[in-house]
């Protein structure tokens, strides 16, 4: 049985098609229950982005079962970091979050070869906040 996770991340996008959904799943992958990751959007879409699941499958990383999921307060609220990914002022601020702007490429209407790169700034920032939550745990 693993302890309380030592962070809350929610990730954010218009559409939780793409870029938010690479992010938690790199994140779910990187940091196990260590961390719980949530991802939305503020208009999400239909369904996860083909590229970005087959761009995804080729790191190990399976996030073709995930559904995009509306933002909420709730969740916000429910979150130590939030991370938003070009969804612009839908995103509510409360105090006592940390919030991050990652500006990244959208890779909707995009082939995999097109989203690779994105999905590789991705997982290095995904590796950074791994690590400056390590750090803070630590302090």
């Amino acid at each position: 049985m693993s302890a309380t996770p030592l962070a809350s991340v929610l990730f954010v996008c218009v559409h939780n098609a793409g870029r938010s959904q690479m992010a938690a799943g790199f994140l779910s992958q990187l940091a196990g229950d260590r961390i719980e990751v949530r991802s939305a959007g503020s208009i999400p879409g239909e369904q996860v982005n083909p590229a970005a699941v087959e761009a995804m499958r080729e790191v190990g990383v399976d996030i073709a079962g995930r559904q995009p999921k509306l933002l909420t307060t709730e969740a916000v609220q429910a979150s130590d970091y939030v991370i938003t990914m070009g969804c612009g002022d839908a995103c509510p601020v409360f105090p006592g979050k940390k919030y991050l702007d990652w500006a990244l490429e959208d890779p909707a209407g995009k082939g995999a070869e097109s989203v690779r790169p994105i999905r590789d700034e991705i997982k290095a920032r995904v590796e950074n906040l791994i690590g400056e939550i390590d750090a803070r745990q630590k302090v």
